[in-house]
Order: C-alpha cells, then sequence, then structure tokens
C-alpha cells in the first residue's frame, strides 16, 4: 500500500475552508477516511496593533491552497479533484499525471509555523516504532523510538552506530515515519 503523504491543493480564493469542510464530509460519506486523513488550511496568527489595541488576526499563508494529508490512490485522488471549489493539484503535469507530494521539510516548514506536527504522536508513532532519521548528522540511519517528548516535539530514538545501540534525541522534524 502506497504511504500517506502531503499535497497541496488548489481551491477557489477565499473558499478554503468551505473546501476543507466539503472534502472532509466527502471523505466520510464516501468512505474514503483509509485514504485521506488531515485537510490543512495553512494560517499563521498576526498581532495587528491598531489605535494602540494589540489585536490577533489569523491569515492565511497560501490564499487559495490548502494541504491535504492523502494516500494517492485513483479513488482518492478523483475524489480530491472532484470536490466543489477544488481547481486541482499542484505538481501535477497534467494530462492525467498523478501531483507529486510535499517533501516532510517543506511540510514540517508550515506546519511548524502553525503549530502542528506532521506526525500524529499516539496516532502514527509510538515507542517501540521503527522512524528513519531525515536529517542532521544521522540521516537516512533507521532507529527505534524509546521515549516521547509530547510538549517538546522530541524524541530518543535508539540508534545502531558501529555495532552500539547509542540514544540520540531528535526533534519531529528531524524523522519520518519507516
Amino acid at each position: 500500500m502506497e504511504e500517506k503523504q502531503w499535497y497541496v491543493v488548489n481551491t477557489y480564493s477565499g473558499h478554503e475552508n468551505k473546501v476543507k469542510e466539503k472534502l472532509e464530509m466527502r471523505a466520510s460519506s464516501m468512505d474514503m477516511e483509509d485514504y485521506i486523513f488531515r485537510v490543512i488550511v495553512p494560517e499563521q496568527k498576526e498581532i495587528e496593533v491598531k489605535d494602540g489595541k494589540e489585536k490577533e488576526k489569523v491569515t492565511k499563508m497560501f490564499p487559495g491552497y490548502i494541504l491535504v494529508e492523502m494516500i494517492m490512490t485513483d479513488e482518492a485522488w478523483f475524489v480530491v479533484r472532484n470536490t466543489p471549489g477544488v481547481t486541482g493539484f499542484i505538481g501535477s503535469s497534467g494530462k492525467g499525471a498523478k501531483p507529486f507530494p510535499l517533501t516532510p521539510m517543506e511540510v514540517d516548514k508550515i506546519l511548524g509555523n502553525m503549530g502542528i506536527s506532521r506526525l500524529e504522536i499516539g496516532n502514527s508513532l509510538n515507542e517501540g516504532d521503527t522512524v528513519k532519521v531525515i536529517s542532521g548528522p544521522f540521516a537516512n540511519m533507521m532507529g527505534k523510538v524509546k521515549t516521547i517528548d509530547m510538549e517538546n516535539q522530541k524524541l530518543e530514538v535508539a540508534l545502531d552506530l558501529f555495532g552500539q545501540e547509542t540514544i540520540v534525541e531528535l526533534g519531529l522534524t528531524e524523522i519520518d515515519a519507516a
């Protein structure tokens, strides 16, 4: 089975939240919850000072775009593409070619700004799981999760370094599910 990845979906500008709602409803009603997972409208909070008063304002990071975490099957692709308000996927060359997913680092950057993690701890990541290190000095190594520190978005992973089990602390953005 394919793995779930993040894709950028183009929507009518100003309709991002409506499209998110419709897509979530369609995923549920069309029994696609095993293929279409999280739908996110990338937003960030900004502090605006007006008349000497601070006001928190939420702005869209990418107006006209939403992120969809999904397994790219023909059926899932069809469901997303045909959701009202969706104009297409970013990274598809057209002519029926499936789009390219975002890289874990791109996703971490966007979700990190929103205080969201790409990996859902407890859902997709548990102690004892094998993970792949995707950045830093241990990139491309596989290790087992020993402890998870949700609050600080860190984990301790046991890596095999020259035949020795070595525990290293990694951030969630440095690993991917194996």
